[in-house]
């Protein structure tokens, strides 16, 4: 059995994992400053690390954990982004988030009173087959998911361009009518088809 001290340090990684949320999904430009930003209307983020994607290890997304100052923040966090799409950095898919899990944590104490036990099968136990079965289908999951990781960021890639377009249209629509009134050619149609400009 574990120390009293190595239990208590146990107990505090615990409540931190429950002020924990994990988010993934995330855009590259996504830093520390915007996530602050974007959850200050829910809580207090205290400590944001950036971290490998651990539900689809191939994904390339960035992914971070979001430590709050209490679990009752992460909880709501949490209901927000499963309610709605949550969009961060001008990025064209929303954020996913949920709760974290002490695995996630490179800094993570062990368990006390935990053992583990790693041992090879040999080829005539009866758990070989099954472990086999699962090594299988571990690697058909990993390709299938491949596949669709791919098809998503194209979706994603087209429409970025579609938003960089459109945002593209509508800065030289602004550009032509904030030229128009510069330069007094607004004031000269309107004379020509007698329009009022005034706000009155």
């Amino acid at each position: 059995m574990g120390s009293e001290q190595e239990k208590k340090e146990y107990a505090d990684f615990m409540e931190k994992v429950k002020r924990t949320v994990y988010l993934d999904n995330l855009s590259p430009q996504v830093t520390d400053a915007v996530i602050k930003t974007a959850f200050d209307q829910y809580g207090t983020a205290i400590s944001i690390h950036f971290i490998q994607n651990h539900i689809e290890p191939n994904y390339i997304g960035k992914c971070a954990l979001v430590e709050l100052e209490n679990a009752k923040q992460a909880k709501s966090i949490l209901e927000v982004l499963s309610s709605y799409p949550f969009m961060m950095s001008g990025m064209p898919r929303p954020v996913r988030g949920r709760p974290a899990v002490p695995e996630m944590f490179d800094d993570r104490p062990p368990k006390p009173g935990r053992k583990i036990q790693v041992y090879w099968v040999d080829p005539k136990d009866p758990q070989f087959e099954v472990a086999q079965k699962l090594k299988n289908l571990v690697k058909q999951h990993v390709a299938e998911q491949t596949f669709l990781q791919k098809k998503q960021l194209e979706e994603e890639e087209k429409l970025s361009k579609q938003q960089a377009e459109a945002l593209k249209g509508h800065y030289q629509k602004y550009e032509m009518i904030d030229s128009t009134l510069g330069d007094g050619t607004s004031k000269r149609l309107s004379k020509c088809y007698g329009v009022n400009l005034n706000d009155d």
